[in-house]
């Protein structure tokens, strides 16, 4: 993989070059420094919270901590790396710069925040990055307009980009595969979160996202984070929304289990899959996608009908909110540096928004998938008390089968989700494929 990154990585570092120069002459800048960032101290302590490196900074180069340091772009100039490599006993200090991409940039090591500020360039600078007191004195001022446009063409992953995010669902999927062994084996959602981390060989300040490791009725609560160090007797399903990192990039898995015996269950769940599949395959370019969510609505509705949850129409049901109680979100994001992705919401590079569809507050997407974007694909089934409380008060209850909703709420919920390259022809399936080769 080390040969096929060094052959792909000049042309994304020219791609980024290039809109760089754009984004400056539409915000009256001439140089772009970006601050890979420091971490910060947590409230009336002296430990810090886990670093997180700023987006920007990572797309530029395959450094995932490198606190206190700058990448410094100036039109037709050659990149410059100011790498903080501190006199520190306390902690590990990065290596120096090594790796296939280092000949692209001019390296100044340092060995102080102020050392690098003195590193940064004069004059009219679009400073990217996070305020903090090691770098005070210098104006972080973030420019709208630079913003926009690195954040709307950032949408477009380069071939460099998508073979590191194959390499991170490749790391997810092995990882998810030992989470599945590990709850086939009784394990706690705790236990279930340690094979999980051992496989895919990264903590969890690496991971992109908080893991949800949910068994039985916790499936149904969205972003459950808790992990319980005692198995559920009995165990009847597992969701686990899970991902990892390649050099910075993002992958985003979920995947729902249902025990032997859960066979009713078990159903439901392949009826969720078969959906999901069919939405992933409308993810082309010239798809909108707040369609494609909506389309997910209806298709859910005639899951829901054909296990004889709810007795009515698909129209019906999603007219009159009731596919909505069951799933409550949307149908998924963009992804990549970010689990979820900038611009999701964006009309151009010089900024704007696209509004969501109105009775769908929680899309993440309304954009139009073009050629190489890549967006998650997630439908759900939740059995959510207070959703189903409120659908209870509603005239239409009486197309419910509530003790069909009754048996299901001690499973929690079903979410199945991977992620999908835009093409304009069949679209590529970053997860399937990962656990295809696993």
């Amino acid at each position: 993989m080390h040969d096929q990154l060094a052959s792909l990585y000049p042309r994304h570092l020219s791609t980024l070059r290039e809109r760089a120069d754009k984004a400056l002459a539409l915000g009256g800048f001439d140089h772009l420094a970006i601050a890979a960032g420091m971490p910060s101290l947590k409230f009336l302590d002296d430990q810090h919270y886990p670093f997180a490196v700023n987006p920007h900074f990572k797309h530029w180069l395959p450094l995932s901590h490198a606190p206190g340091s700058w990448l410094v772009h100036t039109p037709g100039a050659k990149p410059k790396l100011v790498f903080l490599q501190p006199r520190d006993y306390w902690h590990v200090v990065p290596d120096a710069p090594g790796g296939y991409w280092v000949d692209a940039f001019d390296i100044a090591i340092v060995r102080t925040p102020q050392e690098a500020l003195a590193q940064l360039p004069r004059g009219r600078c679009a400073m990217i990055g996070e305020p903090h007191p090691a770098v005070a004195g210098i104006e972080i001022n973030n420019p709208p307009a630079v913003l926009d446009c690195l954040h709307y063409h950032r949408s477009y992953k380069t071939p460099y980009e998508l073979e590191l995010m194959r390499e991170a669902s490749r790391i997810g999927t092995r990882a998810h595969r030992a989470a599945e062994k590990a709850f086939r084996a009784g394990e706690s959602e705790l236990g279930i979160h340690q094979a999980y981390l051992a496989a895919a060989g990264q903590i969890d300040a690496q991971l992109p996202y908080a893991s949800i490791v949910a068994l039985n009725e916790h499936g149904a609560v969205l972003h459950y984070t808790d992990f319980t160090s005692r198995p559920p007797q009995p165990a009847r399903s597992l969701l686990i929304d899970a991902g990892a990192s390649a050099s910075g990039y993002a992958s985003d898995i979920t995947r729902t289990y249902a025990a032997a015996d859960a066979g009713e269950f078990q159903a439901l769940i392949d009826s969720v899959d078969a959906a999901q599949r069919g939405f992933v395959a409308k993810v082309r370019a010239g798809q909108s996608y707040p369609e494609l969510h909506v389309h997910a609505h209806h298709v859910l509705a005639g899951v829901l009908r054909e296990h004889g949850i709810v007795r009515m129409s698909a129209e019906s049901a999603v007219a009159s909110g009731v596919t909505a109680a069951f799933f409550p979100h949307g149908l998924g994001h963009p992804i990549g540096l970010q689990v979820h992705d900038v611009a999701g919401f964006q009309q151009s590079e010089r900024g704007g928004t696209i509004a969501r569809p109105d009775g769908h507050p929680y899309l993440r997407m309304t954009r139009t998938l073009e050629a190489t974007m890549v967006v998650t694909i997630e439908p759900g089934l939740y059995f959510i008390d207070m959703l189903l409380q409120e659908l209870r008060e509603q005239p239409f209850a009486t197309g419910i089968d509530w003790t069909k909703v009754n048996h299901f709420r001690q499973f929690g919920g079903i979410r199945i989700e991977d992620d999908v390259v835009c093409t304009t022809e069949a679209p590529e399936n970053l997860t399937r494929d990962a656990f295809a080769a696993a």
